[in-house]
């Protein structure tokens, strides 16, 4: 197999984009978990997040939340297109602040969790969840 200069070229710039990508798609999940937080410091205990550690589907990956005391939970999926899964608000009269849902994953990536407590400070957690079919077109 004979390459030409270009078709050199083009494979190596190819490769160089796929290689920059995930980098992007963490470092916007990072400024919208920095706009969540207002740009606090992030804690870490009293936030449990519950996800698989496979998934066969990316479509319908189940995962719950539970954080004790917290006001909202914010979920993030780091390698999807748009980062903010979801985010569960919890008013005064709330029984426990436990949420559950099944969210989308383009692929294997981690599942942040950041909780702002009563007291305004902010906690987090992450787990990597393996995709084995993508649910965002992949």
């Amino acid at each position: 197999m004979n390459l030409t200069r270009r078709e050199t070229l083009a494979i190596g710039i190819g490769a160089a984009i796929a290689g920059v990508m995930p980098f992007q798609v963490s470092a916007a999940a990072e400024d919208d978990i920095a706009a969540f937080t207002g740009g606090a410091a992030t804690g870490e205990g009293g936030l449990t997040l519950t996800a698989p550690e496979i998934a066969e589907n990316g479509n319908t990956v189940p995962i719950s939340v539970s954080a004790p005391g917290a006001a909202a939970i914010a979920v993030f999926a780091t390698g999807n297109p748009v980062p903010p899964a979801v985010t569960f608000n919890f008013g005064p009269l709330a029984a426990s602040q436990t949420a559950s849902t099944r969210v989308r994953l383009a692929g294997t990536q981690d599942v942040v969790a950041v909780a702002k407590m009563a007291d305004g400070s902010f906690v987090r957690t992450s787990q990597t969840v393996k995709v084995t079919i993508g649910g965002c077109g992949g």
